[in-house]
């Protein structure tokens, strides 16, 4: 049995006022394909299908579309988990009409936890996998307001909930059938990710990561949120998929993608990573002004004047002349590329621009202490860097549960 793993759709969203709605069409088309081509039997949504509480009319229209397109590509069942963005209203209001095709949405946390548990089946009606499908925890989804405690305590009281409640749902999904894999959802960040300039913080306090070491001993677990496709501290069992389009100018060169997970009969994991194709190009480019005008010139000469390009300026020089959106929009006339964005990121309160800002031990964080530290070390190879971060998130995240 084939299992695609996807998340942070975003449908609605609006980047430097310029719509998304051409992308996000071209991405569930692919999608819809992908599944026909892949053989996909079951398709898992770790939430944010909607980029606000209210998405417009529009992108309301291509998820429904896409679930109806969706029933002709043999894929036999769709679970979708709510995220941080999404409206719970919003995606229960179609909820009774949608499971008449087989679709399994999870919004907002049920007071019964057995409403999570989905059973996958292939398209000869064997069962094959177990998902507990969980959404974007929310504080009073899973704790009890208690007047008194101090905001550390009350984030560690979150953790702490979060983790029982992953707990509970494994075990009464080990209760239910032993045998089948156990596939878990989640819509959280996870202790030594990455994360973008587009993710919004989804915790208020102290609890800025899940330590992943607190969820059980699942599968696979199937996470969203994070833009960024990556595996969480290594574990090939622990993924996010990331966001199907760059959403911020600093995702412009990441890989999009989508994972497929299959389980042999010993239920040993395979992942198999698809890379999406780029919908529209977004480019990044920096330097003073002369740099920025030549690299405007020659991203001009290599367009063909059919591909849309979307460009963030980051100038780095001294001053910051008024009429320069018009001189740079000059060079680029006649094609169609746009300057979205135009920023002198590196000028101080004093108008004078420094590659690299002081910093002292008021200013930096423990995080930003342990990497000036790290950045002393001139021996260390890359690999040997990433290994010291995780460790040094694991010991941040222990610090926090003892404290």
């Amino acid at each position: 049995m084939k299992i695609l793993h996807t998340s942070d759709w975003h449908l609605g969203q609006y980047f430097m006022m310029k719509s998304r709605e051409a992308e996000h069409f071209a991405f569930l088309n692919w999608l819809v394909e992908t599944v026909k081509a892949e053989n996909i039997d079951a398709i898992i949504v770790a939430g944010d299908i909607f980029d606000s509480t209210s998405p417009p009319s529009y992108a309301r229209k291509l998820y429904s579309e896409f679930i109806v397109n969706l029933q002709k590509a043999g894929c036999t069942q769709l679970i979708i988990v709510s995220g941080n963005h999404d409206s719970v209203a919003v995606l229960n209001e179609s909820k009774s009409l949608l499971s008449v095709l087989n679709v399994s949405v999870l919004a907002g946390l049920s007071e019964h936890l057995e409403d999570h548990l989905i059973t996958l089946k292939d398209k000869n009606g064997e069962q094959k996998a177990i998902v507990c499908a969980l959404p974007f925890l929310r504080p009073s989804d899973v704790m009890r307001c208690e007047f008194g405690l101090s905001a550390q305590q009350k984030q560690l009281n979150l953790q702490k909930a979060i983790q029982k409640t992953y707990q509970d749902i494994y075990k009464l999904a080990k209760e239910l059938n032993r045998k089948l894999p156990l596939i878990a959802t989640g819509h959280l960040t996870a202790v030594g990710c990455s994360v973008s300039e587009s993710v919004r913080d989804i915790y208020i306090g102290t609890l800025t990561a899940f330590p992943a070491s607190l969820f059980p001993n699942f599968d696979y677990i199937a996470l969203g949120h994070l833009h960024r496709a990556q595996c969480v501290q290594k574990n090939e069992k622990i993924r996010y998929s990331g966001s199907p389009i760059a959403l911020s100018f600093d995702e412009s060169k990441q890989t999009k993608q989508v994972e497929v997970i299959e389980f042999s009969k010993s239920n040993e994991l395979q992942v198999k990573n698809i890379e999406i194709p780029t919908f529209q190009q977004l480019r990044v480019i920096k330097g003073d002004l002369d740099s920025v005008s030549k690299q405007l010139i020659e991203l001009k000469a290599n367009n063909n004047k059919t591909t849309s390009v979307w460009v963030e300026i980051k100038l780095q020089q001294s001053s910051y002349q008024a009429d320069l959106q018009t001189q740079l929009n000059d060079l680029i006339a006649d094609c169609k590329i746009e300057l979205l964005k135009i920023s002198c990121p590196q000028i101080n309160e004093n108008k004078q621009w420094k590659a690299n800002e002081t910093k002292t031990l008021e200013t930096l964080s423990v995080t930003d202490l342990f990497q000036h530290r790290l950045d002393g070390e001139e021996n260390l190879s890359e690999l040997q860097q990433e290994e010291l971060h995780l460790l040094f998130d694991q010991v941040c995240s222990e610090l926090e549960l003892l404290s």
